[in-house]
């Protein structure tokens, strides 16, 4: 018996190296399942869910929660948690737009933009490895102090940008694609191949599984955190520009709430929110969940309010499964 098992094993592993390994992939194929039956179901539902208009929207949803997902995903994986999301993208759309009004041509004002956001990123990123503050302290100050300055420096009033034609391409579809979108999938590539890659993306993911062990075997856990913090401002900074040529203005009640869906999004995508497991594909599907709900839940006309009830009751559910799934595989595994 042990030897037919050990047999089995054997050729249980060689499959594995062969083909695809569906155990480890498992939580994956869940989440594509999942927006099978979400297209399924608003197909049959919603009326215009499929109208080419509406998968340009879906494409521009997911591009505002996905750009800022992809370095929540690092965060998360490190351990870490990122509330200031919103209020980041939403003050820079601010700055940029002052920028713009005060004549700053337009691409060193994009640049500025970036740069102020890993700036204010870099904050938490401080607090965190040098003084020891939780991270969630950290950034919930952060998105606070920020709600509350932009508001203030614009009286909660849109700043017009005026006429633009550089922002305007942004939001200009490219053979029916948004900008925005193209823009995401770059992102995504480049997100995925450090985070599996590169020494930076394995010392990630051995902080988040074991800070203590990570810096005895030599990782510069203080400066990887500030990286990850400042790289999470800037990606934000690309969510405000991009929200600038949506909006035509910035807006300092803009993204509310964008924190809850990039996070909600990293979640259902299986990056554990203790730390040290996660992948950029789980997000991107993710993503695509969450932008999906919202998007079907509009066009189905349900009541603004009790959307987020049943947003939420959908991410829960959706963690759930995917958190029995990756048990079930790992028990395989044991097995």
């Amino acid at each position: 018996m042990s030897q037919d098992r050990t047999a089995g094993g054997a050729v249980s592993d060689r499959g594995a190296r062969a083909g695809f390994d569906f155990s480890r992939h498992m939580n994956e194929l869940s989440l594509f399942a999942a927006i099978i039956v979400l297209y399924v179901v608003f197909t049959a539902s919603a009326t215009g869910f499929l109208s080419f208009n509406n998968q340009i929207n879906i494409l521009r949803d997911a591009a505002t929660i996905g750009i800022a997902a992809w370095a929540a995903t690092l965060i998360i994986i490190a351990g870490e948690i990122d509330v200031s999301v919103g209020p980041m993208v939403a003050f820079v759309s601010v700055v940029l737009a002052y920028f713009l009004q005060w004549g700053v041509p337009t691409v060193p004002a994009f640049a500025l933009a970036i740069v102020v956001g890993g700036l204010l990123g870099s904050i938490a990123g401080v607090l965190r490895a040098f003084f020891d503050v939780p991270s969630f302290v950290a950034t919930l100050g952060l998105w606070s102090a920020l709600r509350g300055i932009a508001l203030f420096i614009t009286d909660a009033l849109p700043v017009s940008i005026g006429r633009n034609d550089i922002v305007d391409a942004l939001d200009r579809p490219v053979l029916g694609i948004p900008p925005a979108a193209i823009i995401m999938l770059v992102l995504f590539g480049v997100f995925a191949f450090v985070s599996r890659k590169t020494a930076f993306g394995r010392s990630v993911f051995a902080i988040g599984g074991n800070a203590q062990a990570a810096f005895l075997s030599g990782i510069n856990v203080v400066r990887i955190r500030v990286m990850l913090f400042a790289i999470g401002g800037a990606m934000a900074a690309v969510t405000g520009i991009l929200l600038v040529s949506r909006l035509g203005s910035g807006n300092a009640t803009a993204a509310s709430g964008l924190e809850f869906d990039v996070i909600a999004a990293v979640v259902v995508g299986g990056t554990s929110l203790s730390g040290g497991r996660g992948s950029m594909l789980g997000t991107l599907l993710g993503v695509l969940v969450i932008t999906l709900i919202g998007n079907g839940l509009v066009l189905l006309g349900i009541n603004p309010f009790f959307q987020q009830v049943v947003r939420g009751l959908i991410i829960v559910i959706a963690v759930l499964a995917n958190i029995q799934a990756i048990k079930r595989s790992m028990a395989r595994n044991k097995g």
